[in-house]
């Protein structure tokens, strides 16, 4: 099929327009409104390297770099424009907000993190300044795991937290296992120690935290609040034994969200109990087998119903 279409005709006002010379900053409003006709500012999409206009009629703002006389993108995302100023809005970006923190708590939505929230060197109650929210990095950054408290509900079902108890904040010497979080019962204390020298947390969200011990003396510092230890994203040293200990109460939380058994601190106390019963036998390897696992699930029930 062909299509033929007619061209327009020029317009005798539009020859006359661009035979008339314009004082210079008549010139840079007319390229203004070719390029927001033209390139549609509010709509477009660019790429990086991709030229946006010229960088004597506009300035750069974030997102563009200047290359000679051209303004160029230099992420990928939404053009936008604010009088002679013109930003690219990255599609996706990982980036702090102001004051606050965005934090995945597995949830319908992002939990919020505000820096008033926090405990900021010094260990007082202090008013936040603006040298504390250029340091938010500092405290906390992406991919960090923190434990936090629900300090209340925004309107939108959003959920805000705080870590002003020396209990919350940045999580060290452990590892993270995802449980349903169905299985996960309310307890009177959901900070658990058991005695082979592991420390649990137990989120009512289904993440769980399995680390080495550490006192609170040890958390908080010998001489009060340490920000370099509770801030800290380095890891203490681990002795071999406490290695072992972490990897069999982790494989523990996973036999018990496969067969969907509730965990509570009392379960997973005989679960571990049961563990080194069967140990050399059963190793922190074994435990995932399915007889293993099927005979430690007896077990651990065979107990609670007593």
């Amino acid at each position: 099929m062909i299509t033929i279409t007619s061209f327009p005709t020029e317009s005798k006002d539009s020859d006359t327009y661009e035979r008339t010379r314009h004082h210079p900053d008549v010139l840079d409003d007319v390229l203004m409104d070719e390029f927001d006709e033209e390139d549609s500012l509010d709509t477009r999409l660019t790429s990086p390297g991709v030229p946006l206009t010229s960088s004597h009629a506009f300035m750069r703002g974030h997102g563009t770099y200047v290359d000679g006389d051209e303004v160029i993108a230099s992420v990928a995302g939404t053009i936008e424009r604010v009088n002679k100023l013109v930003t690219v809005r990255a599609l996706r970006s990982r980036q702090v907000a102001a004051r606050r923190w965005k934090v995945d708590a597995n949830a319908r939505q992002d939990a919020v993190l505000m820096l008033s929230s926090v405990n900021l060197p010094g260990g007082i109650q202090r008013r936040k300044l603006e040298s504390d929210e250029l340091q938010m990095r500092n405290f906390f950054e992406e991919g960090d795991l923190l434990v936090a408290e629900v300090q209340a509900f925004f309107a939108d079902g959003a959920m805000s937290l705080h870590t002003r108890s020396l209990k919350y904040g940045k999580l060290r010497n452990g590892q993270l296992i995802t449980v349903p979080p169905v299985l996960i019962r309310r307890l009177k204390s959901h900070f658990i120690s058991l005695p082979c020298g592991v420390d649990l947390i137990l989120g009512l969200n289904g993440y769980v935290w399995v680390s080495k011990h550490v006192t609170e003396r040890e958390r908080e510092g010998e001489e009060g609040f340490d920000a370099e230890a509770v801030y800290s994203s380095r890891n203490n040293d681990i002795d071999p034994a406490t290695r072992t200990a972490i990897a069999r109460v982790s494989n523990i939380l996973r036999v018990l969200a496969t067969y969907f058994v509730p965990i509570t601190d009392t379960i997973l106390a005989d679960a571990y109990e049961w563990a080194l019963e069967q140990d050399p036998e059963c190793g922190v390897k074994d435990l995932l087998r399915e007889e293993n696992a099927e005979a430690m699930i007896l077990a651990v029930t065979a107990r609670a119903a007593e």
